[in-house]
């Protein structure tokens, strides 16, 4: 195959149909299914990895890889968690210095990482970046062939290594980070609802790993309930939910085995009374929410009586993270329900990690509700609205059969809440949403 040929027919064709090209007669000294591969990958890859879908001389795998990959976006993330900074913060809320000031472990001394589960390499050379040394490790020996080539083009120096996570671990000597992105086994997609449900499996191997490492890091499915990772993994120091643009990408889990007199301690967490830290971040919306697990715990709640000026929705991360009494008595905000997780206030709180609405009316979930909620004034005028989105929180019906009995169609610029009240009153919450917080 001539790659300069190659490399320009895909330049050439970037932006085709690759349905339609791929019926189309190609040229005899290009490979028609090769061409076809890097030109998917490349399209699919613009907005989630730029830098690399830009670099003309990247090679791609095929589409379960480039799907399983992590974006530019959280890749950097990982790589600021990893870097050294002695400062810790306490900061929350909308934050423009996303990457600032977090609270990681300390790096001082690290100097080698290896990533047991390498897949398309893109954690891998973002991690790089920290550390003297970095191993790459992976079983398919294709994807070794892509990633050393493709780490050449980047200019990182990643030794790369054909191998099985548990057959390298087992013979490899002690190093400064393990990282691990073990893959969902089940191929159909079902929930996991274990570590053990993982490939390779990291609950299994995690004794050998602190025999090799003080420090690791692992990417997991946000399918998994924090609580089950807490109970399987051992010394955990924190745990980061990360979304992108409101929708949960992964679970980032920083464990360390910590040393006592000199000797090395493993931590069962079923048995420890430690308050893990646990960060909420939407790496697009531009916020964070960090906490431990004992200022949930001591947190106090307040309640609404009735609906403010303003409704705030809680960012995917923080449902995930659960904060819930500590969002009400960090920002000042009342609570609708113990299980709504929907606040309200009358004064304006600008750096809210997710959603906030200007109420234009709450009605009783009744018969009437439909009339009432349909003829609005707004912007000093009588408008009879149509569509709306629709959105319910601790509430009997679901948001299509809250939308069908209403009768409206979905729409952006209004908002309908179907929840619950303290006493157990239902009410549709109709709103708008703030755009100028979303900058």
């Amino acid at each position: 195959m001539n790659y300069e040929l190659t490399k320009d027919f895909i330049n050439a064709h970037l932006n085709d149909d690759v349905n339609k090209l791929a019926l189309s007669k190609f040229p005899d000294d290009i490979d028609k299914q090769f061409v076809i591969r890097q030109i998917q990958a490349r399209q699919l890859l613009k907005k989630k990895l730029p830098s690399w879908s830009d670099n003309e001389d990247l090679l791609f795998p095929r589409r379960l890889s480039l799907e399983q990959c992590s974006s530019e976006l959280t890749a950097k993330y990982k790589t600021f968690l990893s870097q050294q900074d002695n400062k810790t913060t306490r900061q929350q809320g909308r934050d423009a210095s996303m990457f600032r000031a977090m609270e990681h472990i300390d790096t001082s001394l690290r100097k080698i990482l290896i990533d047991l589960t390498g897949g398309m390499g893109v954690d891998t050379s973002f991690l790089s970046d920290n550390f003297d040394e970095t191993i790459y490790i992976e079983a398919q020996e294709e994807l070794c062939e892509l990633a050393r080539h493709n780490f050449k083009v980047l200019y990182k120096n990643i030794k790369v290594v054909n191998a099985t996570a548990e057959d390298f671990l087992s013979q490899c000597d002690n190093v400064d980070c393990i990282y691990l992105d073990p893959a969902r086994r089940d191929e159909y997609g079902r929930k996991m609802v274990s570590l053990h449900d993982c490939s390779p499996d990291v609950a299994e191997l995690q004794d050998l790993i602190f025999e090799k490492s003080k420090t690791l890091m692992v990417k997991l499915s946000p399918m998994l309930d924090i609580d089950i990772i807490k109970k399987e993994l051992k010394n955990i120091k924190e745990i980061h939910v990360v979304a992108v643009k409101n929708e949960c990408k992964e679970l980032l889990v920083l464990c360390q085995q910590t040393t006592d007199n000199g000797q090395q301690t493993s931590c069962n967490n079923q048995l420890s009374a430690v308050s893990h830290q646990l960060s909420a971040v939407d790496l697009r919306e531009n916020w964070r929410f960090n906490f431990t697990e004992e200022e949930e715990n001591e947190a106090v709640v307040s309640f609404a009586d009735e609906i403010g000026k303003y409704l705030y929705e809680p960012g995917v991360a923080c449902m995930k993270a659960a904060p819930f009494k500590l969002l009400s008595q960090r920002f000042n905000i009342k609570k609708l329900h113990r299980n709504s997780h929907l606040y309200t206030s009358d004064e304006l709180v600008y750096d809210f990690p997710g959603r906030i609405f200007e109420v234009i009316n709450v009605v009783n979930y009744d018969k009437k509700a439909k009339k009432m909620l349909s003829q609005q004034t707004t912007d000093n005028r009588q408008q009879t609205l149509s569509k709306v989105s629709i959105a319910v929180r601790n509430f009997p019906l679901s948001a299509d059969e809250l939308r069908k009995q209403l009768g409206f169609k979905d729409g952006d610029d209004f908002y309908v809440f179907g929840t619950t009240m303290k006493g157990e009153k239902k009410v549709l919450v109709l709103g708008v949403r703030n755009m100028q917080l979303t900058v």
